[in-house]
């Protein structure tokens, strides 16, 4: 098995959809990376990530288009991003929005991995591609970074521009940089630490038209459902995590219930995690406290369902347990993280 993991198939539909518009021979295209054309018809499908590179580097050979990757994300749609993007959707802002890249991004596929990192005069949504074939790679960051900010305008019925955009690679031979402006609406910077659209800290209030808070917590159950059937090679202690994490909808789950999902007894759970330097209640408490965080700050819901939602008995067990874990209680941690919102 090659280290590229998977792609999601509607990841690579847009590239395709491009292809298309353009004259290629996708049929052709899809048989030269080995891929079966049925298997693009089935959005639930995976397939291996050197199959996508080999893919992208057919098109890009046939496409005689310099900026392929660029030019495929005006194909960006919901579905682009499997579940996650109608997650995205159903948020109440655009910082709710982004919070959710991360922790699904592996819906999407393996292409790479995103991070956010927040300072007082910007936030930067940062894209590290995991392909190291240069050319491949170039376009791969040009299409993610483009569709980000297609999709984010849509969803936020906005024409708004990031104050800048940062590309690791050089600008590419036969390229204008009015090409990249007319996508991004805004400076273009070559040769930078990092892929990033930088944005000032005031977007992530922006409503997002079509937020929905029921729909989205049932769609992330489902991404949750479709996470941990990819999770069999992460070590026991994160698939423990992510078994809680999916269980708990369901009311707090017992020790029992979790072990069995791994075929094994409680205690021989509980041996297995104290090898691995954990235990099933720090697990729990970690996971409880990552969720209570979460849902006071990126959420509307009252104090005592998310201490209902956690597994708490009474709210007053839910308030202990928070103050030793952050030293201030629920109400006074959703408090400060209002403060600082509008002070952004």
């Amino acid at each position: 098995m090659d280290n590229l993991g998977f792609t999601s198939v509607p990841a690579v539909l847009k590239y395709l959809r491009h292809a298309g518009q353009l004259g290629v021979d996708c049929t052709a295209a899809l048989a030269a990376a080995g891929i079966e054309p049925a298997d693009m018809h089935d959005n639930s499908q995976r397939i291996p990530g050197l199959k996508h590179e080999q893919l992208l580097a057919h098109l890009l050979k046939v496409s005689g288009d310099p900026l392929f990757g660029l030019h495929s994300a005006h194909f960006v749609q919901p579905g682009s991003w499997s579940v996650l993007g109608y997650i995205t959707m159903n948020c109440a802002t655009v910082g709710e929005a982004m919070s959710r890249i991360v922790p699904y991004e592996k819906l999407v596929g393996d292409m790479g991995v995103s991070r956010i990192e927040a300072e007082a005069d910007q936030v930067r949504l940062i894209w590290s591609c995991r392909h190291h074939n240069p050319q491949v790679r170039r376009h791969m960051v040009e299409d993610v970074l483009a569709s980000w900010l297609l999709y984010a305008r849509w969803i936020a019925d906005t024409q708004l521009s990031p104050t800048a955009v940062w590309f690791e690679h050089a600008q590419p031979a036969n390229t204008e940089l009015v090409d990249y402006q007319t996508i991004f609406g805004c400076p273009i910077r070559f040769g930078q630490p990092c892929n990033a659209l930088l944005i000032p800290p005031h977007y992530l209030q922006i409503p997002l038209r079509q937020a929905d808070a029921n729909l989205l917590r049932t769609l992330e159950e489902h991404a949750l459902t479709l996470m941990a059937g990819m999770d069999q090679d992460e070590p026991l202690p994160v698939r423990v995590h992510n078994a809680l994490r999916l269980l708990l909808k369901d009311g707090l789950p017992r020790k029992e219930r979790v072990a069995e999902k791994f075929h094994m007894t409680a205690r021989t759970l509980q041996r297995h995690l104290q090898q691995a330097g954990t235990s099933y209640q720090e697990i729990l408490d970690q996971l409880r406290r990552e969720l209570a965080e979460h849902y006071l700050v990126q959420s509307q819901l009252a104090i005592q369902d998310i201490a209902s939602y956690l597994g708490f008995s009474e709210p007053r067990s839910f308030h202990r347990s928070f103050k030793n874990w952050t030293g201030m209680t629920p109400g006074e941690y959703r408090e400060q993280h209002k403060e600082s919102a509008g002070q952004g």
